[in-house]
């Protein structure tokens, strides 16, 4: 055995064995002696691959997991600003029993190797990659796809469980459960290969979702081979529990570091990886984070791989003074290619999501938000929290975790209709906030919770939430920054009012295809919504005019459009003048007044009007009359 060593030929803290006869497919275990006598099994922390469960290393050639031509694969390029990122997990992906994808793959890696399903096979409406591609988005991240804990790998068909997957076990090693063969290591490992090079072939990047700040168990391999150095604890030896796991990873002692940092590059290098979400990224200190920043810029095309995560943590974690963590007091010392989710957008657009009922700016508290969401638009620039690059900052409206944005708009439009919360009363939004007449309190009650008709968007319904969540997907695909969303946002998806489904069952996780061809009408918008921004890549970091007014309309200029935001039910105006750019503004060309047209409307562009602009002229100045509950884009032309 000998001492490892780093690039630069000097000992990195690791050792180095070389064992003869020792092949592929080989399974082992180490056996550490301590000097107290003490004797501990345990799986090798660095491993490859793994047989079922994780339990057991494996010796892996890993030429032999390649795919054929993965030698080829080649992440598209594609610029920042037409990065568009849509967050999926594997299993919910292609569980549907309506997917499309065969039996046999449904769940698993092999279910993005499918390139043209459709709902139930009919080829009316296409599902899974068929369906990515028709929508429009650039990248996928991916929820945890490395070995985790809490699903048995052993259990497949009807037995199979579920689990999102934040529970590392073997960090190196993919998850067996979404293979089709678990107890064979190099299986797991050529299959998530074959997903990537389908979704590269496709021409979606690959963002892989990485949990280093907790694991499955303080009884992990790690803390088997050096016992108290890798897990925090406090005096005493009692566990640090910032991430509400029990077992916080010390990221800033040097071993841990360099582990997360090796780990990144290597399904970087071996997978193909493009980018890497962090998350709890408030536990991570900022001097690994900046390190793992480092350590990507030197592989091959590595300045270009993405990296953002969660600047927040579920609790305080035992650090000392001098450890800076990456939260969002750590922010300014991050590497300005290290991004960020803005909770700060999302609780401004739909409103708070400890507060299931609260509304935000486009369910009923427009008043309220309006300030907010006028500088998230323009990605927070000039404010406390502004940061070197708003390409740092992710802004979206849903994710894997809370409620989906369907279902945190039912709750919160319930109570703005019964007058409990929010800025336009009972029924001032027309019939209740639901749309509609609401239905007599006998059936309704204003703690029940929306009914399943409600979340299942049932047109009658619905009308109201529909127009909410397309004034908010409007805001966070023309907001500065990059805008990601949660698998089915864009089909209205629901999980009926659940709020953390990390181990529910599949079929309430799942993408329901035939709820996305139901309500194919939304999934057009928002691939609309997607082209739109592709065409436009001012909207990614350009400057923006945004005129402050005495009401709750959102108005801003960026590039050559002017974007309208009118939740109220009134046609609101805006006086065009406003919109000419002075001349320090370089970026933005002269305007004539009288020629804005809206060319692109929640509405449909009919409602806002024919281009007659006496009947939009209100005095001497020329006005834009805005629809009322709409998103609109206005262009000269």
């Amino acid at each position: 055995m000998t001492c490892g060593k780093g690039g630069d030929g000097r000992p990195d803290g690791t050792w180095v064995a070389h064992i003869d006869g020792v092949g592929h497919g080989t399974f082992y275990d180490y056996v550490a002696y301590f000097p107290d006598g003490h004797v501990t099994r345990t799986a090798d922390p660095w491993a490859r691959a793994a047989g079922v469960n994780g339990r057991r290393s494996m010796v892996v050639d890993l030429r032999q997991t390649d795919p054929e031509g993965w030698d080829g694969d080649r992440s598209p390029n594609v610029p920042a600003s037409e990065l568009v990122v849509w967050e999926t997990h594997v299993g919910d992906f292609s569980n549907d029993e309506h997917s499309g994808v065969p039996a046999d793959h449904r769940g698993t890696y092999l279910a993005f190797t499918h390139n043209d399903t459709s709902v139930d096979s009919e080829g009316d409406f296409p599902t899974c990659m068929a369906y990515l591609r028709r929508l429009g988005v650039t990248a996928v991240q991916l929820m945890p796809i490395f070995d985790f804990g809490s699903v048995d790998e052993t259990a497949r068909g009807e037995r199979r469980g579920y689990n999102w997957g934040y529970d590392p076990v073997n960090y190196n090693v993919p998850e067996g459960s979404y293979s089709t063969d678990p107890y064979d290591g190099a299986v797991r490992i050529r299959e998530c290969k074959r997903m990537i090079q389908s979704l590269h072939a496709n021409g979606f990047k690959v963002i892989m979702d990485v949990v280093y700040n907790h694991m499955y168990s303080a009884d992990n391999w790690l803390e088997r081979m050096v016992p108290g150095y890798f897990c925090r604890r406090y005096a005493g030896g009692v566990l640090s529990n910032g991430s509400g796991c029990g077992s916080d990873m010390a990221s800033e002692r040097a071993m841990m570091r360099k582990y997360i940092v090796d780990s990144v590059a290597y399904w970087a290098e071996e997978y193909h990886i493009d980018g890497f979400r962090f998350d709890l990224m408030g536990l991570i200190d900022v001097e690994t984070m900046n390190a793992v920043r480092v350590r990507l810029d030197e592989l091959p095309g590595g300045a270009a791989k993405i990296i953002y995560g969660e600047p927040w943590a579920a609790d305080m974690t035992a650090v000392g003074p001098d450890v800076v963590l990456a939260g969002k007091r750590g922010l300014s010392r991050l590497d300005p290619r290290i991004g960020f989710f803005s909770d700060d957008t999302r609780d401004s657009i739909r409103g708070n999501i400890f507060h299931h009922h609260k509304p935000g700016y486009v369910s009923g508290a427009a008043v309220e938000f309006a300030p907010s969401v006028r500088k998230a638009v323009d990605g927070w620039r000039g404010t406390e929290v502004e940061v070197a690059s708003v390409g740092q900052i992710v802004q979206y409206v849903s994710a894997h975790d809370d409620l989906t944005l369907w279902d945190k708009l039912c709750m919160a439009m319930r109570s703005v209709a019964f007058g409990h919360v929010g800025d336009l009363g009972g029924g001032a939004l027309g019939g209740g906030a639901l749309g509609g007449t609401l239905p007599d309190s006998g059936v309704w009650s204003a703690d029940s919770g929306p009914s399943d008709a409600e979340y299942d968007a049932d047109p009658s319904l619905s009308g109201d939430i529909m127009e909410a969540n397309r004034m908010a997907a409007g805001l966070v695909l023309t907001s500065a920054g990059v805008p990601f969303m949660l698998s089915g946002e864009e089909f209205a998806r629901t999980k009926h009012g659940c709020d953390n489904s990390y181990d529910r069952s599949a079929a309430l996780n799942q993408l329901d295809w035939r709820r996305a061809r139901r309500l194919r009408g939304l999934v057009e918008y928002y691939a609309a919504l997607i082209r739109l921004r592709k065409a436009n890549p001012a909207y990614f970091g350009g400057p923006r005019i945004v005129p402050q007014r005495d009401d709750s309309v959102v108005v801003f200029r960026v590039g050559g459009d002017c974007v309208t935001v009118n939740p109220t039910r009134q046609i609101a105006w805006q006086n065009v003048s406003v919109l000419r750019a002075s001349h320090d503004w370089g970026q933005f060309a002269p305007v004539d007044d009288s020629a804005w047209q809206c060319v692109f409307s929640s509405r449909g562009v009919a409602a806002c009007g024919e281009a007659n602009w006496e009947s939009y002229s209100r005095g001497h100045e020329r006005q834009i009359a805005i629809p009322p509950r709409s998103f609109c884009v206005w262009r000269c032309e």
